[in-house]
């Protein structure tokens, strides 16, 4: 096991990474490949890493091994701060890795009939094949910053597909305002990855949460400092999985093609916010007061879309919030501790919704209708409270306009207020500078 894991799980990591390599070099240097060439590259790299995956899970089953580290040494190292490279296979990452295969290799192959012979063929598979170097590395990751680093390759890859058909304001308005979103998630994930650095002094996983395979690992972080970071790691789960008040973007994402809203906002991406606050579950347990956050928000996500979705007139913007509320009621499981039961709905649920967003075309053919997904009336005997329900669902929770006036507005202007006084500080320092050359020169002509 210990002589054989090390290749296998670095064969994982390295098929992903050689096909962005192979794909994206080819289109960069002008010579993109075949439809057929580049479909059959897909089709070899997602097998590969499947079956790397599946055997490296078998040796762990055989050999009872619930933990493998696999080391890959330090991609940067400067005084006091260090981008360490480790992947971890345990009881979370390695059902992850092979559900990301899986869906991935059932898209990939959807798509090359799908997008056959579309403009955009080529630039749809290179931000695919970055999908999937970032899934697989960030359901692997060992440290915070390896995360990190899969953590913006999806987020990337995500935002470019919404705004696909680049050639509609729609789609790229709504890409704009995922990418905005997804910021946002990214700030937050990355000021928990500096204050854990402030506090440990490093960003790996085994030493900040223990040594015990998951999910029986134990904080190592400071009590005080437990809800700070537990909180911006919720915050970065929210903003990824369009928990409330996030949600807003869900359904505008589904202006991509249809192999991107199954595998992103269906199946597996949807799903990440819930995968970390997985991977920081023993921080939940140090924190009663973030497990009741983690409850609430599950549960008022989990409502809100059910409600939503009833009064959607498209099939997939339905199904993005029926997605959504399997993923509060994930969130919900998660702050309850039911951690086995929270991954086991996630594989459950990605597989389903990959499924359900792969039919809608053909389901819209069949039906010859835009509005097939329309569900029953809300319940409620009170006509004032049916029309206020309604009212409110067809708005979609008034979550658009509270992100742009509580949220977007104030970050652009604290943004704009600290371009002008950067500006401002320039100018001056250039007048300093300015001032001081024009009395040297004077000096040097009175000499």
């Amino acid at each position: 096991m210990d002589s054989i894991a090390p290749y296998l799980g670095t064969l994982v990591v390295a098929v992903p990474a050689l096909l962005v390599l192979v794909v994206g070099a080819a289109s960069l240097f002008g010579r993109p490949l075949p439809e057929r060439k580049l479909t059959r590259c897909i089709q070899f790299a997602i097998v590969t890493g499947l079956l790397a995956a599946l055997v490296m899970l078998a040796l762990m089953l055989i050999t009872g091994t619930r933990h493998v580290p696999i080391e890959l040494g330090d991609w940067v190292s400067i005084p006091h701060y260090h981008f360490h490279i480790k992947f971890i296979f345990d009881r979370l990452s390695v059902p992850f890795v092979i559900l990301t295969f899986l869906l991935c290799g059932t898209v990939g192959a959807f798509a090359a009939n799908y997008m056959h012979r579309e403009p955009g063929f080529t630039r749809f598979h290179i931000s695919y094949a970055i999908f999937v170097l970032g899934m697989v590395t960030t359901s692997l990751a060992g440290t915070i910053e390896t995360l990190f680093a899969g953590w913006e390759f999806v987020g990337l890859s995500s935002a470019l597909l919404v705004a696909f058909f680049h050639e509609r304001p729609a789609p790229v308005r709504n890409g704009l305002r995922v990418w905005a979103v997804y910021r946002v998630s990214d700030a937050a994930l990355l000021l928990a990855a500096v204050v854990m650095h402030h506090l440990r002094g490093h960003g790996d996983f085994d030493q900040l949460l223990g040594n015990a395979s998951w999910p029986e690992g134990v904080s190592h972080i400071e009590s005080g400092a437990t809800f700070v970071v537990g909180a911006l790691l919720l915050l970065a789960a929210a903003g990824k999985s369009a928990l409330v008040p996030f949600s807003s973007w869900l359904p505008r994402a589904m202006e991509g093609p249809t192999p991107s809203s199954a595998i992103f906002y269906g199946a597996l991406s949807v799903h990440l916010g819930a995968f970390l606050l997985l991977r920081f579950s023993p921080l939940l347990d140090a924190s009663p007061a973030l497990r009741v956050a983690v409850i609430v928000i599950g549960l008022i996500t989990a409502v809100f879309a059910a409600i939503t979705a009833r009064v959607q007139s498209d099939i997939k913007s339905a199904l993005s919030y029926a997605s959504l509320t399997q993923v509060g009621l994930i969130v919900m499981e998660i702050g309850l501790g039911l951690r086995y039961l929270a991954l086991i709905h996630i594989l459950g649920h990605g597989c389903v919704r990959t499924l359900q967003f792969l039919r809608a075309p053909a389901l819209l053919q069949d039906y010859r209708t835009l509005e097939n997904a329309i569900g029953k009336k809300l319940p409620s005997r009170s006509a004032g409270v049916r029309e206020w329900a309604y009212r409110f669902a067809l708005e979609r929770g008034y979550l658009d306009i509270l992100l742009d006036e509580y949220i977007a507005r104030p970050v652009i202007w604290f943004f704009k207020k600290s371009d002008d006084l950067e500006r401002r500080y320039v100018a001056w320092l250039r007048g300093s500078v300015a001032a001081t050359t024009d009395k040297r020169d004077d000096a040097s002509l009175e000499d």
